[in-house]
């Protein structure tokens, strides 16, 4: 069974607060540096540990419930953000586009999926089949692992070239995901705001009873967990930040759930540009 770090640092938010993390709070000493990840090709293979516990914040609210920590230093970050520049291949045509009530939209942002063999994973009216994983994905992957317990299969890779490339309010909900693993999400490049919107409190016909957002600065170098039942009720996006001049890339690494004959169980779910 999976298990989670232990957290050395957890700050609850209630839900008619604005959580906002910051890179200072969490990563202030070179003892906390040196917790970051080992893994690295033929230096190490990943066995199930992991050295130090991370510095974790605890970030909860109705239904909400995140986990929040950098977990790779300033300069191995700049490292593995250039070597994702250098690796990965995003979608163009008609895979780099979504389908919102029937109708197809170019994506706000560039898109590429990597994972197991035979994975498929379907949203948005398109079907995106899992390239092989290249040596920094799974060098991130491990990392991730090695700092959460969880493992993944498939990763989604979103490219944001500046502050107005975005993404629009969604949940994770397909039903391909495995309901019991918390979706890692790791973020590379201009820091950017990520805002979480119960369901309840979305639209002009939201009750008088409101429930807050919940604000996010995600950092260069930064891993946030979604830990069940974050997707079911709560919504999430990428809003636009005119001001930020500076790209951005983000993996949400998840398990995509399998059927008898080996490949992803069927999708259900479209998520908006």
């Amino acid at each position: 069974m999976d298990r989670f770090v232990t957290r050395t640092k957890k700050r609850p938010a209630t839900a008619t607060a604005v959580a906002v993390a910051t890179h200072n709070e969490l990563e202030t000493t070179d003892e906390r540096k040196r917790t970051r990840c080992a893994v690295s090709g033929d230096e190490e293979e990943y066995d199930g540990e992991f050295s130090a516990p991370l510095p974790w914040q605890k970030i909860e609210a109705e239904a909400l419930d995140l986990d929040y920590t950098v977990l790779f230093s300033k300069a191995e970050a700049d490292r593995l953000f250039k070597k994702l520049e250098e690796e990965i291949e995003y979608f163009s045509g008609e895979k780099a586009k979504v389908q919102v009530f029937g109708k197809f939209y170019n994506i706000p942002r560039k898109q590429a999926t990597y994972g197991d063999p035979g994975l498929m994973y379907s949203f948005s009216g398109v079907h995106h089949l899992a390239r092989p994983w290249t040596p920094v994905l799974e060098y991130i992957r491990d990392c991730v692992t090695k700092a959460t317990g969880h493992t993944f299969n498939f990763v989604l890779v979103n490219r944001y070239r500046d502050g107005g490339d975005h993404m629009g309010e969604h949940r994770d909900d397909e039903r391909e995901l495995d309901p019991a693993c918390p979706i890692a999400s790791v973020s590379f490049g201009a820091a950017r705001d990520f805002v979480f919107k119960h369901q309840d409190a979305r639209g002009r016909r939201a009750p008088a009873l409101r429930i807050a957002p919940v604000r996010l600065e995600l950092q260069h170098g930064s891993l946030l967990l979604m830990n069940p039942p974050t997707n079911a009720r709560w919504y999430h996006s990428l809003p636009v930040r005119k001001r930020v001049p500076l790209p951005r890339v983000n993996l949400t690494f998840r398990r995509i759930l399998r059927d008898g004959r080996g490949r992803a169980a069927p999708a259900g779910h479209s998520a908006p540009p």
